[in-house]
């Protein structure tokens, strides 16, 4: 019984750090890259921060199960867009489960547009 609980403690260490180093290595890219962008322009750091925002508070809802946490193994941030509408897409990818990826969509202003499991 023992060694269960010291998996899942493992798991929310893993986590944490696993976290930790992503807003670490974005704080550093922020501070590094300068003034390239427009005052209004909604960053890919700000879209990771807020979707990290928005992602715990799906878990801490309940309503993303806690194995998005315990077995995150890949986030990704990228642009997408058709002749009108410009977004920002973060993605949210697990080890196992299904589905295995969360998107968290913004507008280009930085505004929630939404998020579902197909990244459509």
């Amino acid at each position: 019984m023992l060694f269960k609980n010291q998996k899942k403690i493992d798991n929310h260490i893993a986590s944490g750090v696993f976290l930790f180093i992503v807003i670490l290595i974005s704080a550093s890219l922020a501070y590094s890259h300068g003034g390239k962008h427009a005052p209004g322009d909604f960053t890919h750091l700000q879209a990771l921060k807020k979707a990290t925002e928005l992602y715990d508070q799906l878990i801490e809802k309940g309503k993303l199960d806690q194995s998005w946490e315990n077995k995150l193994v890949q986030v990704d941030v990228f642009k997408r867009g058709t002749d009108d509408i410009d977004e920002i897409v973060v993605s949210f990818q697990r080890a196992k489960g299904d589905p295995t990826t969360v998107y968290i969509f913004f507008d280009a202003s930085g505004e929630y547009a939404g998020s579902n499991f197909t990244g459509k």
